[in-house]
């Protein structure tokens, strides 16, 4: 299978994916910059999902498929990095609005 078939039998995915990127830059650019972080760090840990796909992928990859399962390893690793970095800022953040105790 060649690369213009591949397009032309998956055109409506490729322009769904690009619409997509459009309207998230939009959102993104019209948020206020004090609610840019504690929404991308909930949304981070939202991203539990991905974690999820890769692990469906994984466990339904053929054994020989290398592709498959190097690309489903890389999946979990980044989506757990992005999971764990998105409790982390959020952490970061609330500890940031707690009342310090007064100094003796």
């Amino acid at each position: 299978m060649n690369l213009f078939n591949w397009i032309t039998e998956n055109q409506q995915i490729i322009y769904i994916v690009i619409l997509m990127i459009f309207v998230g830059i939009e959102v993104i650019g019209r948020v206020p910059s004090v609610l840019h972080t504690p929404l991308m760090s909930g949304a981070n840990a939202i991203h539990g999902v991905v974690i999820i796909g890769a692990i469906i992928v994984m466990g339904r990859a053929e054994p020989g498929n290398y592709l498959a399962l190097v690309l489903g390893f890389l999946a979990v690793i980044v989506g757990t990095l992005n999971v764990v970095g998105g409790f982390v800022v959020t952490d970061r953040m609330l500890e940031m609005f707690k009342r310090r105790k007064p100094k003796q």
